[in-house]
């Protein structure tokens, strides 16, 4: 996944989209969001204790299972498609906690050779 990506579909298309029953929508409808970064509260689709889709809001990142609290100094946002499956940091949430991350479009920043701001 890019550095950056936006979510603006609302919850009710988002859970026609992704076959969620109404009742398991467990998110709240949030303003449309065009900036959002790594350790932001993000919509997510993934089955519950029950193998239910449920919608839901999670914190982008992954948390080791490893680590004593959620909040550590070594935090994990992304994983090459190539090695997901093998690296110990994914290996272990690859097999057993996925989750669809519905993106409306992703970008990364560029640095504009003849300024000092940088542009999505």
């Amino acid at each position: 996944m890019c550095g950056r990506f936006a979510q603006y579909s609302d919850l009710p298309s988002l859970a026609r989209r992704f076959s969620v029953p109404e009742e398991r929508v467990r998110a709240n409808e949030g303003p449309p969001r065009f900036n959002i970064a790594p350790s932001a509260q993000i919509l997510a689709v993934r089955l519950d204790g029950e193998g239910q889709r449920e919608l839901v809001r999670l914190k982008w990142g992954l948390v080791q299972h490893w680590s004593v609290e959620p909040k550590t100094s070594y935090s994990t946002s992304n994983a090459r498609a190539e090695t997901v499956d093998s690296k110990p940091a994914f290996r272990s949430a690859f097999q057993r906690r996925r989750c669809l991350i519905p993106a409306d479009g992703w970008y990364e920043w560029q640095t504009l050779p003849d300024q000092k701001i940088k542009q999505p």
